[in-house]
């Protein structure tokens, strides 16, 4: 059976248009049976394991046997925790099972920095969206406010296929309310309707802009830049921007990928952009940009931390919890996408830049009440002060995503 596997061909989740060509008729049944208010579980587990199928197979079977090494860990994970939280709530044992769900995942990144055998046990694509969800669900179990589920329920929200490799990131009690509750018929006509215009918008961000930024002008401006060398250039430049850009319509347009095929199978997953580059500040730029990672590090890392932080009275400054909340919640993130220096300092970079932004906006606020004390009017909020805000945040942005990109690793190294 195994060798058969090795040949069947290796697809790409919406890597090409081909791969909505085999997907989007197997779908059809699905959508029709929800339109007569019906779901068809098996059907759907099919569909899912035979595209999961498709992404994991080829010469190298390994990631098969990573994803069932993984499953099952985290079935003993979730499933040890939650018969725990009904008899007791001892804070080790919560932060044991939270260390011990991450251990698959931290094994898959530490591997490459320590060994020259780069293969995990665990590993697969897709494991760290999988691992923020079961992390997300012993939270809510340590939290009460996620008390049952069933195994069944567990693995539909874990596999889901359209979102498995790279998200966006789910929450469990919300999945299952959309997947339990079946639309009306039209509502389930705007889903389609949304679907199809986050396909057709996906492919011009991710098939057309990003092929152009990403395979065309991308790799002549590194060359430029370093042949040139030297610390900085202005061919660097164009990298930062080229590179920032490519980034986001790549991702975005695979977000809307993800999110279309959800709503044809019944369920709205949550968007992962809300035009970042329009963000005035930080602040605002991480609740637009990459969405259901930054609540999520929102909700279970920042907020966790501010929260023990203050109960232990670490600091009494509140101003100097939230510091540094940032910059613990911003390491973990960059610390997430690798352990090389310029994901550290991509999020130190963001952590710090979130402090002085927070400053700032805790200093305007300030100035404000003072003026208004005065009898004078506030700050002025114009369209050429909005406008500055978008352009400096904007170029931190790039700034930013030159140092996560690791060209600079190449071009001082």
């Amino acid at each position: 059976m195994m060798n058969v596997l090795q040949y069947l061909p290796n697809v790409e989740p919406y890597g090409t248009p081909k791969y909505f060509i085999y997907l989007i008729p197997l779908l059809l049944p699905i959508f029709i049976g929800l339109f007569y208010k019906k779901r068809f579980p098996m059907y759907e587990w099919l569909v899912s394991l035979l595209f999961l199928a498709l992404m994991f197979i080829g010469p190298n079977l390994k990631q098969v046997s990573g994803l069932a090494y993984y499953l099952l860990w985290q079935i003993l994970g979730v499933y040890s925790y939650k018969f725990y939280r009904k008899r007791a709530n001892k804070a080790w044992v919560f932060y044991l099972h939270v260390f011990l769900l991450i251990v698959p995942l931290a094994s898959v990144k530490v591997m490459p920095a320590i060994s020259d055998h780069n293969h995990s046990l665990f590993g697969f694509l897709g494991i760290s969206y999988l691992t923020f969800k079961t992390v997300g669900m012993v939270m809510e179990i340590r939290d009460g406010t996620l008390k049952d589920f069933s195994l069944w329920s567990f693995l539909r929200f874990l596999v889901f296929m359209p979102t498995f490799s790279s998200g966006p990131i789910d929450r469990f009690r919300r999945f299952e309310e959309d997947y339990r509750t079946i639309p009306e018929r039209e509502e389930l006509m705007n889903m389609l309707e949304k679907a199809i215009w986050f396909l057709m918008l996906g492919a011009l961000y991710k098939f057309i802009l990003s092929y152009y930024l990403g395979s065309v002008l991308l790799p002549p401006l590194k060359a430029q830049a370093l042949q040139e060398g030297g610390f900085f250039n202005l061919a660097t430049v164009g990298v930062m921007y080229v590179y920032g850009l490519n980034l986001f319509f790549d991702f975005a347009g695979y977000s809307m990928f993800a999110v279309a095929i959800s709503y044809f199978m019944g369920i709205k997953s949550p968007s992962n952009f809300d035009k970042p580059f329009l963000s005035r500040d930080l602040k605002e730029f991480w609740n637009r940009w990459h969405m259901s990672l930054s609540f999520w590090f929102r909700d279970y890392v920042f907020m966790r931390l501010v929260m023990v932080l203050t109960r232990k009275k670490v600091f009494k400054n509140r101003n100097m919890t939230s510091a540094v909340a940032y910059l613990l919640n911003m390491l973990l993130m960059g610390l997430w996408h690798g352990l090389t220096w310029y994901y550290i300092a991509y999020g130190l970079f963001h952590g710090t830049a979130l402090v002085i932004n927070d400053a700032w906006l805790r200093k305007k606020k300030e100035i404000n009440k003072n003026r208004k004390k005065a009898g004078q009017a506030p700050l002025p909020d114009t369209i050429w002060t909005r406008s500055l805000g978008i352009f400096l945040t904007f170029n931190t942005v790039m700034l930013s995503f030159l140092i996560f990109s690791g060209f600079l690793d190449k071009l001082w190294f």
